[in-house]
C-alpha cells in the first residue's frame, strides 16, 4: 500500500484548494492508499533567510514537515495561482524543507525519489493552470517525479457542492484519473 500526503498551498480557512486536496485524499483512500492530509497553517515558518538559518538553524516546523514528506511515498499539492505562479507560502515551505538539518543528510531528501501530482482551482477561467507550470518545473528540478496528469478547475467558488464534491462530472473524472496515475506510479516506484 502506498502512503500519500495531501496539502494545499494556502492557509485560508475557506480555501477552495484545501477542498480540492481533501477531495483528492478521499479518492485515494477509497482506492486503498494510506493518506495523510495536512494544513500548512500548522507548520508556520519565517521567510527563508540565509542569515536566519546560519544564526538560528532550521525552524522546528520545517524539520517536522520534512519528516512528514520523508515518511510518504508521494504527495498531491492543490496549488492556488498567484499572479500566474504558485503561492509564496508554498515556495517558502519547499525552500525550508530543502535545507539539510542533519550532518551528512542526503540532499533534498524530502523530494528525491518521491512522486507528485498537481492540482489547482481558482475563480478564473484557467483554474490555476498557469501556476502549475512553474511548480512542476521546481519539483522536477528537485528530483520529484511529477506525473503528467494534473487537474485545473475553473470557476472554483462554484465548483464544489455542499458536501465538498465537484459539481462537474468531467472535473471529477479528471481528478480521479490524476489520483489513479499518482497511486500507480508511486506503487511501481515503491516496488
Amino acid at each position: 500500500m502506498v502512503k500519500i500526503l495531501f496539502l494545499a498551498g494556502s492557509v485560508r480557512k475557506q480555501s477552495i484548494n484545501k477542498k480540492l486536496a481533501k477531495l483528492a485524499a478521499n479518492i485515494a483512500e477509497e482506492r486503498g492508499a494510506e493518506i495523510t492530509v495536512i494544513d500548512l497553517k500548522d507548520y508556520e515558518m519565517p521567510l527563508y533567510n540565509g542569515d536566519f538559518e546560519m544564526e538560528q538553524g532550521i525552524p522546528e516546523n520545517a524539520k517536522k514537515l520534512k519528516q512528514v514528506f520523508i515518511d510518504h511515498d508521494g504527495f498531491f499539492i492543490a496549488s492556488p495561482e498567484y499572479n500566474s505562479s504558485y503561492s509564496a507560502l508554498l515556495k517558502n515551505t519547499i525552500d525550508w524543507m530543502s535545507r539539510a538539518d542533519k550532518k551528512n543528510e542526503t540532499p533534498l531528501i524530502a523530494y528525491k525519489g518521491k512522486v507528485a501530482a498537481l492540482g489547482a482551482t481558482s475563480p478564473g477561467a484557467l483554474g490555476g493552470l498557469r501556476g502549475l507550470v512553474s511548480l512542476r518545473m521546481l519539483l522536477s528540478n528537485m528530483g520529484v517525479t511529477v506525473i503528467p496528469s494534473q487537474v485545473a478547475i475553473s470557476a472554483g467558488f462554484k465548483a464544489f457542492d455542499s458536501e465538498g464534491k465537484l459539481v462537474d462530472e468531467g472535473n471529477t473524472s479528471r481528478l480521479q484519473a490524476t489520483i489513479d496515475e499518482l497511486l500507480r506510479t508511486a506503487g511501481r516506484l515503491k516496488d
